[in-house]
């Protein structure tokens, strides 16, 4: 039951949302009006540049890494492994960010979050899936078939690192989250659709709040 806890710890953190906290601060958006209505790091760096985009990703990263350190210090009383339990808490930042109860749970994708979960799961793991991504990304301009490609290898990386079962059906949750939320993106890269992410293109709203169309919704 110390698994429940844990998860709603995660989730409160995981609405911390900020691609929507930045944009109202920088630019007095709302990034979820914008590009795809997607507020995460690939809408907001599209939106607002990719340096803007950066730090959304670093900050979504470190809100599943502080659940995920909280929950496992917190609930080691109890004898549960304490990866399994900062596991759970980042689960929950997940969900928290994807649907978040003080957004009408209109949120992000979940990446960068469990990118930071990956992280504090196994860091070798994870540095060699984070490598996988830029490559793929890098090759292709598609941000979300290299998002998709480290979700997917995740759990085949628990196994090879020995985790334990649970921690592998868990790793399965966070794939099954990331094909789930880019539904879209996968049907637009199998028909060829997607949009690339231009790497050079300056953000349009930086100082701009004016042009709130929320029509473009083939991002990421």
């Amino acid at each position: 039951m110390i698994r429940i806890p844990c998860l709603i710890i995660g989730y409160l953190i995981g609405c911390i949302q900020t691609a929507y906290i930045t944009g109202k601060l920088k630019a007095d958006i709302d990034i979820r009006k914008f590009g795809s209505g997607n507020a995460g790091t690939t809408n907001i760096a599209r939106e607002m540049g990719l340096k803007t985009g950066v730090f959304v990703l670093i900050m979504d990263a470190l809100k599943a890494i502080l659940a995920f350190v909280i929950c496992s210090q917190l609930f080691s009383f109890t004898g549960i492994d304490k990866q399994l339990l900062g596991f759970y808490a980042g689960i929950g930042v997940i969900l928290g960010h994807n649907f978040p109860i003080f957004l009408n749970f209109r949120g992000g994708k979940g990446i960068a979050s469990s990118l930071g979960v990956m992280l504090c799961v196994d860091w070798r793991a994870a540095l060699i899936l984070i490598v996988i991504g830029v490559i793929l990304i890098a090759l292709t301009r598609f941000i979300s078939l290299g998002s998709i490609v480290m979700l997917i290898l995740f759990p085949i990386f628990t196994l090879v690192y020995g985790k334990s079962i649970e921690c592998t059906i868990l790793a399965l949750f966070l794939t099954a989250s990331a094909l789930f939320q880019h539904r879209g993106n996968i049907k637009r890269l199998l028909s060829g659709t997607e949009r690339k992410f231009n790497f050079k293109k300056r953000g349009g709203h930086e100082n701009d709040n004016s042009n709130e169309t929320g029509s473009d919704q083939s991002t990421n």
